[in-house]
């Protein structure tokens, strides 16, 4: 392992180890006002939803390691405390990227960009026509810690696009396209979604078989699988399971092969876990 100690080297030097390790970050495409009615729009990747009830956002527009100056986002911010965070979209980045150059303060982003304004319903920043997801925000709290400008903002009005939808009226996460940011210039993107069931009081990784635990070929998420289950089966089942065909063969082909029969096993019985088979691959493991 590297080891860092953030005192030692510069902060922009950690922050690159940061930035790649605390990925990927969900952006906020922010837009606030000025007291002058002037529009500003920039992306954020320090951010997150932090609340429930009420439902409460974060993102921080750090200082400028130039020269410290603030961020127009946070100048707007503290002058009209009111916020839309609007979530950015495969179809959107590289106008994001565009909106996130250092333009003059008063240069409105989305003309720059090349975005479509919306009023908004409650408060004065409008929203961003062609995202899909629109929080509209009243900003509660903005806390300084060195560089960092921490803007706490609950969420008053929200805007989700009927695309998004399924047919309970809920966001059908293989409906969205969001981007989001890792390290340097590099962003993600969920092209490729997996589900995990939520965790119950299984037996624990701790209840497996030594020999399972201690396993060379399965991997930790397989062991996971195997610690999420509430009973080991029913000895009876495994009897029963191991005068299958398929099972009795790969015995029969590891001996002969000279192969360790355990290894052969286990490796069945990722397959099996990878295919979401958890139920199997404990029958598996136990022959």
């Amino acid at each position: 392992m590297k080891t860092i100690d953030p005192t030692e080297i510069s902060a922009r030097a950690f922050y690159k180890y940061m930035t790649a390790s605390v990925a990927p970050r969900p952006i906020a495409f922010v837009s606030t006002i000025d007291d002058g009615g002037r529009v500003n729009l920039s992306p954020f990747s320090f951010f997150n939803m932090m609340g429930i009830d009420p439902p409460i956002i974060a993102f921080a527009p750090n200082r400028r390691s130039a020269d410290g100056s603030q961020k127009h986002t946070a100048i707007n911010a503290r002058q009209v405390p009111e916020v839309v965070v609007n979530m950015v979209t495969a179809e959107m980045v590289q106008q994001i990227s565009l909106a996130s150059a250092e333009f003059a303060r008063g240069v409105n982003e989305f003309a720059k960009a090349g975005f479509t304004e919306l009023p908004s319903r409650v408060v004065a920043p409008p929203r961003v026509l062609e995202s899909p997801v629109q929080l509209e925000c009243k900003v509660l709290e903005i806390i300084e810690k060195g560089s960092m400008e921490l803007i706490l903002a609950e969420v008053v009005l929200a805007h989700f696009s009927e695309d998004l939808l399924d047919d309970a009226g809920q966001i059908d996460q293989k409906k969205t396209s969001w981007v989001a940011r890792l390290g340097g210039d590099w962003f993600a993107h969920t092209d490729h979604l997996f589900e995990v069931p939520r965790p119950q009081m299984g037996i624990g990784v701790d209840a497996l078989p030594e020999s399972i635990r201690n396993s060379k070929i399965l991997t930790g998420n397989d062991l996971g699988r195997l610690g999420s289950v509430l009973l080991r089966p029913d000895p009876e089942k495994v009897i029963a399971y191991g005068q299958k065909a398929e099972i009795r063969q790969k015995i029969q082909e590891a001996t002969l092969g000279c192969l360790y029969v355990p290894d052969v096993l286990h490796a069945y019985a990722h397959q099996l876990l990878e295919a979401g088979k958890t139920e199997e691959a404990w029958l598996v493991l136990l022959q």
